[in-house]
């Protein structure tokens, strides 16, 4: 077998063993059955040791925590396994997979961590950084995620023996399109590109940066620096911590911030008085809320969030709408400031923090290095609230977040005094936008350059052509120079896989309403696209969804997985998820009916009896939301 890398995944039954491996670069394909009906364990040893013995790789999905610990265990025990019957070869192996799984869900140390394994492996998960609560996602919702033909579940449980060769054969099945629809995610084009960034780091620094997340990587190569800075092994620095149990606002905040008006010294004045109580490493605060000239600001221990009531928002002949961003607001605050977590010397950290910025600058935004250097200064915040990070500081995380309010406050207050006629449309943690008179724009950048010399930050300035607004996390921002950025709901482009892509069909829509002025109607009706139309829900515990339905003339209610995805249709389904302690609650309420369509099939777009209503309601109450105008809809207006 020439080297090469595969794709791989695991199933571990009573008395069933699945393994399929696919050639990452080419359609090979490898599956090892070890049941009664058939042992291909003999083949499995072999092919396992080629794979040791031509360094070739193994990609999966959560395999550094499951499949790589169950290859590790058969690799060690070849002696053992090699003698016995399949019965015995899947008991034990099942047996070892519970285990390996009941360390994982109570977060204890596998047998094999990474740098024991023989056969190196590449994680999807962890890479993604899916393992974090905030992003947990399972395998079924990113084949979701990228409209994956078959969003199947395990057809048959791992505790139950299987019997016959046709759930064998489904077993393999699903085995299969598992480890397909991983070969997918692995070949997208930006996957690639996380990829070699992370192969290149890892031969840069020697440090095995193969499956990290970005988090990871900023700490790891962080501390790489900070260690040769600070002249101390990384390990004793991993180990360095400040905790503390209180965080008093007032001597944090700078010294040059004042303002004007009753309504912001109100609010600096919250902030003076503030004391923040931490317990262990979980932090709820409080929040202040300001209304200034009609619009309402909320301040809290993160950042600042207001906005103006939802509409739509124009530039005109006489009227611009200004945004200014602060450039990499949160970390040249650190840098400005010399700010650094208590148990690092200030200095080497500062020197370090601002070295990073300076080195992103000569990179172009292309280029690995450039994307290397975001991450690290994006994450060096979020590290020092995190118990679990080197950088762990809650009064440097306060020391950014607060004063990253206040001037942020300082520059709306500026505006409005020296622009009394604009209007504040949002502020957002790091920006805002104003609607000011366009002979104001020269006396809007003063302002600007003003706070930017008080400050020691830099702002990022440009016009907007129109803003719709539902909220502060919700709105589109159409530039004078062409651009478009959307928000929220209005997301539709690119969007993370861990994010819920329900019904894209809507937030397309809307972007040619409020963009190009295409009506909904025209766009529904050029709209071909079948995975645009579907919504995705999943449920965990005791939680199941039935389908339910009449035929001829009997009520039916039939379960299904726990993960389904789904559209609105003419003809079709109930679909409620149900409790065994009798609640349930119906995904969409009302006359509508939904279909299934966890397996995808490819037909005529007008026999799926798409239910056009059903969209073009939402589509129109979303434009009333934001319009203020409600359409009722007729036969005629949908066709």
């Amino acid at each position: 077998m020439s080297k090469n890398h595969w794709v791989y995944d695991l199933e571990t039954l009573t008395n069933c063993f699945v393994g399929v491996f696919i050639s990452y670069k080419e359609s090979t394909k490898k599956v090892f059955v070890v049941h009664p009906l058939k042992n291909d364990l003999p083949q499995l040893i072999d092919f396992l040791k080629q794979c040791k013995k031509d360094k070739s790789w193994l990609f999966g999905y959560n395999n550094l925590a499951f499949d790589a610990q169950i290859i590790e265990h058969i690799l060690k025990n070849v002696h053992r396994y090699i003698t016995m019957n399949a019965e015995e070869f899947t008991m034990e192996i099942y047996l070892y997979a519970q285990e390996v799984i009941n360390k994982s869900n109570k977060g204890e140390w596998q047998d094999y961590p990474e740098w024991k394994l023989s056969i190196p492996q590449l994680d999807i998960f962890k890479l993604n950084h899916w393992d974090n609560e905030a992003k947990r996602t399972s395998l079924k919702w990113v084949q979701y995620g990228i409209d994956w033909h078959n969003v199947e579940e395990m057809p048959h449980p791992h505790y139950k023996p299987v019997i016959g060769i046709d759930t064998l054969k489904q077993i393999v099945s699903y085995c299969i399109n598992d480890v397909e629809s991983t070969k997918a995610i692995f070949l997208d084009e930006n996957m690639k590109k996380q990829i070699n960034l992370r192969s290149k780091l890892s031969k840069e620094y020697s440090i095995n940066l193969h499956s990290a997340s970005e988090p990871r990587i900023s700490k790891e190569i962080f501390i790489h620096f900070l260690s040769k800075k600070l002249k101390k092994d990384p390990k004793i620095i991993k180990l360095l911590r400040t905790n503390r149990k209180e965080v008093n606002v007032l001597p944090l905040i700078l010294p040059y911030v004042k303002f004007k008006t009753p309504e912001f010294n109100n609010m600096h004045s919250w902030f003076k008085g503030l004391t923040i109580e931490i317990h262990d490493g979980k932090i709820k605060g409080p929040q202040h809320m300001m209304k200034y000239k009609g619009v309402d600001t909320v301040y809290a221990l993160g950042g600042i969030h207001g906005c103006i009531k939802s509409g739509t928002y124009e530039s005109n002949d006489e009227w611009v709408i200004v945004t200014a961003d602060v450039t990499s607001f949160y970390p040249n605050l650190a840098i400005r400031n010399k700010w650094s977590p208590e148990h690092i010397p200030n200095e080497a950290f500062c020197e370090l923090y601002e070295w990073f910025f300076e080195e992103r600058k000569k990179y172009d935004k292309k280029n690995p290095l450039n994307y290397l250097f975001k991450i690290i200064l994006n994450s060096t915040y979020g590290l020092s609230k995190s118990k679990h990070s080197f950088l762990y500081d809650p009064e440097l995380t306060f020391r950014i977040t607060v004063n990253g309010q206040l001037l942020l406050s300082m520059l709306y207050e500026m505006i409005s005094l020296r622009i009394p006629e604009g209007q504040s449309l949002m502020q957002n943690t790091d920006g805002l936008e104003f609607r000011i008179p366009r002979d104001k724009v020269e006396v809007f950048h003063q302002v600007c350059k003003e706070w930017e010399t008080m400050t020691s930050l830099q702002l990022e300035v440009d016009t907007y052509k129109k803003m719709i607004i539902r909220d502060v996390n919700n709105y589109i921002a159409i530039y004078e120079s062409g651009g478009v950025k959307c928000k929220g709901a209005f997301e539709w482009k690119d969007l993370p896989l861990h994010k819920n892509k329900s019904f894209l069909v809507i937030p397309k829509a809307l972007y040619e309403y409020f963009v190009n002025g295409v009506k909904p109607e025209d766009y529904i009706e050029s709209n071909k696209n079948i995975f645009d139309y579907c919504g995705g829900v999943k449920i965990k515990g005791e939680w199941y969804f039935t389908a339910e339905y009449i035929k001829e003339g009997k009520h039916h209610k039939d379960k299904l997985q726990k993960l389904i995805r789904y559209y609105v249709a003419t003809t079709g389904v109930k679909l409620v998820k149900c409790h065994p302690d009798g609640r349930e609650i119906q995904l969409e309420s009302g006359r509508w009916l939904q279909r299934v369509f966890n397996k995808y099939e490819e037909r005529p777009f007008d026999t799926y009896q798409i239910d056009k209503r059903y969209y073009l309601e939402q589509i129109y109450q979303e434009i009333a939301n934001i319009e203020g105008t409600k359409r009722e809809l007729t036969q005629t207006s949908l066709f």
